[in-house]
């Protein structure tokens, strides 16, 4: 087998925490490839650090080699010493912010009474997190906060998502260039990796811009169903829309990530087969 860089998003993608059954061997599958001496393995997630761990435990994942962590703002690689934050990924990334600090930032806006402040772990420092009351007019708040920002030279991006569950809006701050597909290629950049032995795994609106670039691409077939109709007219032969049926499985979570890493590395359909 030849070297592949996989890198894949957590939550329903590699674990399985959508409404979607998963197929019962495609983690042990998963778990027996990534084994391979040759496979360098990516977690590439929303999270912090503390959550990926969480979700290691829990749902018995393998332990990555590198893990792209907080929407792409941390970078870390793992060995048995530990977690190691990467500080040239930080040094990337800081002239976004023209080197100001998380509590610089948060200074900056703090004529925003919308922004309440999230707990302090789920701060980082390339990372400013806010909770917004899905009452407030969101899209006027972002473009102030948007012009206030480019009135200061910052260079940033404001991420929205809404925490179904607390029903509150969440609100993240990051340096432009801090974001999953700009981690990958630096990680691919840093480690020697070419696309033809890259491919990353994603489900929904943040993987987007992996999913749409040049990097090849899996779509699971649990994914979200406005990702899929956003993607319908998306004619890239880097990207694969996982089906099901690949050694009988159905294509969702890491049935769906073997299912196109298959479909794009022949060598590990081949060895996924013989070791089936």
């Amino acid at each position: 087998m030849k070297p592949l860089l996989l890198c894949t998003d957590l939550d329903r993608t590699l674990i399985p925490n959508g409404p979607h059954p998963e197929s019962p061997a495609a983690r042990e599958r998963f778990r027996r490839l990534v084994r391979c001496d040759e496979v360098t393995l990516v977690y590439v997630s929303g999270r912090h650090r503390a959550l990926i761990e969480q979700a290691i435990a829990e749902f018995d994942l393998p332990q990555p080699d590198y893990a792209i962590a907080d929407v792409g703002s941390t970078l870390y690689q793992t060995d048995s010493s530990g977690w190691h934050q990467w500080d040239r990924w930080d040094a990337q990334i800081a002239p976004d912010w023209r080197g100001l600090s998380h509590d610089a930032l948060h200074a900056l806006l703090s004529g925003f009474p919308a922004l309440k402040l999230q707990e302090q772990e789920k701060q980082n420092r390339h990372k400013l997190s806010y909770y917004v009351s899905l009452e407030a007019d969101r899209q006027q708040l972002m473009k102030q906060m948007d012009e206030k920002l480019q009135q200061a030279g910052i260079e940033a991006n404001l991420i929205w998502s809404i925490d179904e569950l607390a029903h509150v809006g969440l609100l993240d701050i990051l340096p432009a260039s801090a974001n999953k597909l700009h981690a990958i290629l630096f990680l691919m950049q840093q480690k020697s990796f070419s696309l033809e032995n890259t491919v990353f795994a994603g489900d929904s609106g943040n993987d987007l811009d992996v999913l749409l670039s040049d990097i090849p691409s899996v779509l699971v077939a649990n994914a979200d169903a406005l990702i899929k109709a956003s993607l319908e007219t998306a004619l890239q032969d880097n990207m694969y829309r996982a089906q099901g049926n690949y050694l009988g499985m159905n294509g969702n979570y890491s049935a769906g990530i073997l299912e196109g890493v298959a479909h794009f590395r022949p060598d590990v359909d081949t060895w996924l087969r013989e070791h089936n």
